[in-house]
């Protein structure tokens, strides 16, 4: 299976139009500014909550999971990037189904897998991908491939380094995966527990 390439725009038309892929809305959007600084790694797009947008909500490109909005105004919004070090996001390793958390890194452009036991089933190589859990990034959509394991001497964890599959900070197009999270009124809540 390789690995297809296109323009950029056209992909994330191509991944929109394969609505099998979706279960979930889908809105584009596009970049308008990018910080990749030391101290914060966050993208700007031209979408708010005058089109839905909500705090929380993942980010994809045309090649993966690339962040979740973290600041929503009318026209606006700002975004986490998934390798900005206070990201976290819950992920499986494809492979073999073994949970962990993908966090963003010193490096611009990578994550580590965190608490990851020395003797775990991990490999370069290996697909990591969004395990669902926490209900705010759907199961499945790709997070990265594992670029490298090291293990040290009297560890508990090993460092699983993990290479972003989203062209972090460089895509002109994303899509934002909805629905909202259901609020639900009192009169909702006492029904359900009741």
């Amino acid at each position: 299976t390789g690995v297809q390439t296109c323009a950029l725009p056209i992909c994330l038309r191509q991944l929109l139009d394969s609505s099998v892929i979706f279960d979930d809305d889908v809105l584009v959007a596009d970049v308008l500014a990018i910080e990749t600084s030391p101290a914060a790694r966050q993208i700007v797009v031209n979408k708010g909550s005058n089109h839905g947008v909500y705090v929380g909500q993942p980010l994809l490109d045309a090649h993966g999971v690339i962040g979740q909005v973290s600041e929503v105004g009318p026209f606006s919004s700002t975004a986490l990037l998934i390798t900005d070090p206070r990201h976290a996001i819950p992920v499986i390793v494809n492979r073999n189904g073994l949970r962990a958390i993908a966090v963003g890194s010193n490096r611009a452009d990578k994550l580590e897998l965190s608490f990851v036991s020395t003797n775990a089933d991990v490999a370069p190589g290996d697909l990591v991908v969004t395990s669902g859990l926490g209900r705010r990034f759907p199961a499945g959509y790709p997070v990265g491939r594992i670029s490298s394991i090291d293990t040290r001497a009297g560890e508990s964890f090993i460092e699983v380094v993990v290479d972003p599959s989203g062209k972090v900070g460089q895509s002109r197009e994303v899509l934002l995966i909805g629905p909202r999270p259901i609020q639900l009124d009192n009169e909702s809540i006492s029904a359900v527990t009741n």
